[in-house]
C-alpha cells in the first residue's frame, strides 16, 4: 500500500473513533429523554432498547453504529499506531473484539436475553482489559504519558463495576456502564486526536 493510501485509512480511523462516542451518547441520551420513566438507579442503558416508539430504535442504532464506527477506529488506526509489536496487536484484537460485542448489544436487545447478557459482560470486561494491553504497548514504545493515561482510563473503566459488586451502591447498572463507556470514550477521542496530529505532519 501507497503511504497516501495508508495515511487515508489512519485519517478514516481517526474520525470514526471521534464520531463514534459523540454518536453512542447522543442516541442514549436523546433515548433517555424521549423516556421520562428511565432511571438512572434502578435501569439498565439497555432497557431503553426494548421502549417502543422512537426510544428504542434510536438507543439500538447509536449502539450498533457507533460500535461499527469503533470498530474501523481500531483496524484503520489503532492498529497503525500501537500493532507494531505482538502486545500492541494483543490490545488492538482485545478493542475490537469489545467493539464487536457493542455491536452485537445493539443488535440483540434485551428481548434476546442470554445473547445480550453475555455479549454485555464481553464489551464490559474485554475494554479494561484491552486498556491494559494498550498500556503495556505504550510503555515498550516509551511513550510514558499516554501509558499513564490509558492505565488510568482502565482503571476508571473497571473501577465502577468492581464498586457496584463490592458496595452495591445502586440497584441498576446503568451509572456504572455511562460512567465506562465515558472513560473508554474519552481515550478514543484522545488517542484519535494523536493519530491525525501525526500524521499531520
Amino acid at each position: 500500500m501507497t503511504k497516501s493510501g495508508n495515511i487515508g485509512k489512519q485519517r478514516i480511523g481517526a474520525a470514526a473513533g471521534i464520531l463514534a462516542p459523540i454518536l453512542a451518547f447522543t442516541c442514549i441520551l436523546t433515548a433517555i429523554a424521549s423516556h421520562p420513566g428511565f432511571s438512572w438507579a434502578n435501569n439498565a442503558l439497555s432497557d431503553l432498547g426494548i421502549i417502543p416508539g422512537i426510544t428504542g430504535p434510536l438507543f439500538n442504532f447509536g449502539i450498533y453504529a457507533s460500535g461499527l464506527l469503533a470498530f474501523s477506529f481500531a483496524i484503520f488506526g489503532l492498529l497503525s499506531y500501537i500493532g507494531k509489536k505482538w502486545v500492541g496487536k494483543i490490545g488492538v484484537a482485545l478493542f475490537g473484539a469489545a467493539t464487536i460485542a457493542l455491536i452485537a448489544i445493539g443488535i440483540f436487545n434485551e428481548s434476546y436475553s442470554g445473547t445480550h447478557f453475555a455479549v454485555s459482560v464481553a464489551f464490559f470486561v474485554l475494554m479494561p482489559i484491552s486498556m491494559f494491553m494498550v498500556t503495556c504497548a505504550f510503555l515498550i514504545s516509551r511513550q510514558g504519558p499516554m501509558a499513564i493515561f490509558t492505565l488510568l482510563i482502565g482503571i476508571a473503566s473497571a473501577l465502577p463495576w468492581v464498586s457496584l459488586f463490592a458496595f452495591h451502591y445502586v440497584q441498576g447498572v446503568a451509572i456504572p456502564e455511562f460512567i465506562s463507556g465515558v472513560a473508554i470514550s474519552a481515550w478514543t477521542i484522545m488517542l484519535s486526536y494523536k493519530i491525525l496530529k501525526k500524521i499531520g505532519n
